[in-house]
């Protein structure tokens, strides 16, 4: 039995199960309000790569951390890495913040806090001393929504933040966030990972230099930590003080609505990976399945559930080579479930070219794995 379902969860700016649109929590214009946009996902899955290393967690935070929760240490270990970072254009200006990635003065924060200073305009950025900078832009990734920035003359002090591998984290693990909401330099949060693999599609799409439209897709961190207009681009870090996520977006029941408790993060395991590719060749390149994909409903041994279904499948691509076929319903990749069209294609963002992935698949009523390997995308 397979029936469809309207495919608005790709075109509106909203999570599945939520009537909160999704606000992208970057101060913009002078005023600092949050901005809000559509974003249509598209027909075929496309990815960011993902990777990342984890570094050694320091002995005061995880302490602090475990103790009884307080999170002083940790918020002392975390505070130099953070930036504040202000973009001056002839439209305006707004504001937002970043991470410190290195000594060399990289910066790691959202591409749509640096957007509008893409092609001209001032970039500052305030270190924790309130020391001020001015910054240009290595390299950004409107897909992904990461950019990198290079410190002009970047000082010999800086304090790269420790990066841990998301894969790790749990759902109800405590985190905190630290970033620059309203203008609030310095500004910490705590709460908790409310869920893991959230496909999240916010802010409107761009042209990319092909002319295509690049909708921002991720398999995000859902967290209670208060995160406000401003903190994108943000640290969400662990109790070790290690970041684990860059603050991008947040659920809000209106375009002047603030923190409802439903915040959003990038992986740094998605962040490490675009970052790499920065930092080597200035552009990111994105995994390709090959499949233009609707949500449906399926049969699993007489239950029916939500999938991800094949509407079509592109000629010698990726998926037509491993055996995919129009009618089927991937139920998951790698064994993380998935329940839908922006699922799936968050999922598939998440991944390097070249990763070899396994699909749970229903074809006909029966279940079959399908192995593929993920191309770049044309």
């Amino acid at each position: 039995m397979r029936i469809t379902r309207p495919s608005t969860i790709r075109t509106i700016r909203r999570v599945r199960g939520t009537a909160a649109p999704l606000v992208l929590a970057s101060c913009v214009a002078l005023a600092l309000a949050g901005c809000t946009g559509a974003d249509t996902g598209p027909a075929a899955p496309d990815a960011s790569p993902a990777s990342s290393a984890s570094e050694p967690a320091s002995e005061p935070a995880a302490v602090a951390a475990s103790a009884g929760g307080d999170w002083s240490a940790t918020a002392a270990q975390v505070a130099p890495s953070v930036v504040s970072i202000s973009v001056r254009t002839s439209q305006g200006g707004g504001a937002g913040s970043g991470v410190i990635i290195d000594e060399q003065g990289h910066v790691v924060t959202n591409h749509h806090v640096i957007a509008g200073a893409t092609e001209g305009g001032q970039i500052l950025v305030t270190l924790a001393d309130e020391r001020v900078f001015e910054a240009s832009v290595l390299g950004s990734d409107q897909a992904s929504d990461l950019a990198v920035l290079e410190i002009a003359d970047a000082p010999a002090d800086l304090t790269p933040i420790e990066v841990a591998d998301s894969d790790e984290l749990v759902v109800g693990e405590p985190v905190m966030a630290v970033g620059n909401p309203l203008g609030l330099s310095g500004t910490v949060t705590t709460g908790i990972v409310s869920a893991l693999d959230r496909p999240v599609t916010a802010g409107s799409a761009e042209p990319s230099a092909s002319g295509a439209q690049e909708p921002v897709v991720t398999n995000a961190i859902q967290t209670s930590a208060a995160i406000n207009p401003g903190n994108s681009g943000g640290a969400l870090v662990d109790a070790n003080g290690q970041l684990v996520g860059i603050n991008s977006s947040i659920a809000a029941l209106g375009p002047e609505s603030g923190n409802i408790g439903i915040g959003f993060a990038i992986t740094s395991r998605q962040m490490r990976s675009v970052v790499d590719q920065i930092l080597e060749t200035g552009t990111v390149q994105h995994a390709y399945l090959g499949v233009g994909v609707g949500d449906v409903i399926v049969e699993v041994d007489g239950a029916q559930r939500w999938a991800a279904g094949v509407a079509n499948v592109a000629p010698d691509g990726p998926a037509a080579q491993a055996g995919l076929q129009e009618g089927d319903g991937i139920l998951a990749i790698d064994d993380e479930a998935v329940d839908s069209a922006l699922s799936l294609i968050a999922q598939i963002r998440e991944r390097p070219v070249g990763t070899e992935v396994t699909l749970d698949i229903i074809r006909d009523g029966e279940a079959q794995e399908i192995t593929v390997t993920l191309d770049a995308r044309p």
